[in-house]
């Protein structure tokens, strides 16, 4: 399906990021996985060696000044292009707004909302320009893809996630204004709002998590939240499918929207979320 593609996926070493990168190389893509631990990513890109696609990871903070560009650099160094870009990377910092500080507060923003913009504009000679030389010429316009991770957060506002509310609804707009400004090149752009996926993310917090940065805290949901999400009761009163969906089927969802049997979708928002907030 997606023979010959090259697929950029940020935040890809573990959880939803991972399956998405393992799923889009079983589907006949190379990989560039990125993570913030370079070791973590590094691991990640040899599994997806390991299962027989080409693989390398480029490490580091999304929310680092230039990363777009040394991502975008890198892709085209080793594949020369790129067809599907994956902005995945994320992060929690939670707290109720009227102790939310600056800080916590930008960062999240940072994190979910100017990196994506930053690593899409990067990314720009290699899909937006790589598809406009093409109507130039006259040729046939290839099928280039970005997926933007958004967040049932961002579509209907969360207890103690002003921030990364705003982020994850911000993600919509931006999805929205590419598929505009891109799809005349070509360029589809579509959003995937994900719900209670069984991650680290959506499990306790009391642990290290080297996914975090040194000015967050440890990700996860605070242990009695985390413990209610886990509660069959809680999931069968909010979740119409009651239960948590997996990160392979949080890829799945990805992998449609990557797909050319979604060619003709663009500016859209695909919730996966077992039915949580309908």
């Amino acid at each position: 399906m997606l023979a010959h593609k090259v697929a950029v996926v940020t935040g890809a070493g573990r959880g939803i990021g991972l399956s998405i990168a393992k799923l889009l190389a079983r589907q006949g893509a190379s990989i560039v996985v990125n993570d913030l631990d370079a070791g973590i990513a590094e691991q990640a890109a040899a599994s997806v060696r390991q299962d027989g696609a080409e693989a390398i990871s480029v490490p580091g903070s999304v929310a680092d000044d230039g990363f777009g560009e040394r991502l975008a650099q890198e892709t085209s160094d080793k594949f020369g292009r790129a067809d599907i870009l994956v902005n995945n990377a994320g992060m929690l910092w939670d707290g109720m707004l009227h102790t939310m500080d600056d800080a916590q507060w930008q960062k999240v923003l940072d994190v979910h909302a100017t990196a994506p913009f930053r690593i899409i504009r990067a990314f720009a000679p290699l899909l937006r320009d790589a598809g406009k030389a093409e109507v130039l010429d006259g040729t046939t316009v290839q099928d280039r893809s970005i997926i933007n991770v958004s967040s049932t957060s961002g579509l209907h506002g969360n207890l103690g996630q002003a921030n990364y509310a705003l982020a994850k609804a911000g993600v919509l707009g931006l999805t929205k204004t590419v598929a505009k400004e891109w799809g005349p090149f070509g360029v589809r752009c579509n959003s995937v709002a994900f719900g209670m996926v069984d991650t680290r993310m959506t499990q306790s917090n009391d642990g290290d998590d080297s996914e975090a940065d040194d000015d967050a805290p440890p990700q996860g949901l605070p242990p009695d939240v985390a413990a209610m999400w886990s509660s069959p009761k809680m999931l069968k009163m909010a979740v119409p499918l009651q239960r948590k969906g997996t990160p392979d089927e949080a890829a799945g969802a990805v992998l449609m929207l990557a797909s050319p049997y979604a060619s003709y979708i663009t500016g859209a928002t695909l919730e996966c979320t077992g039915g949580m907030g309908i």
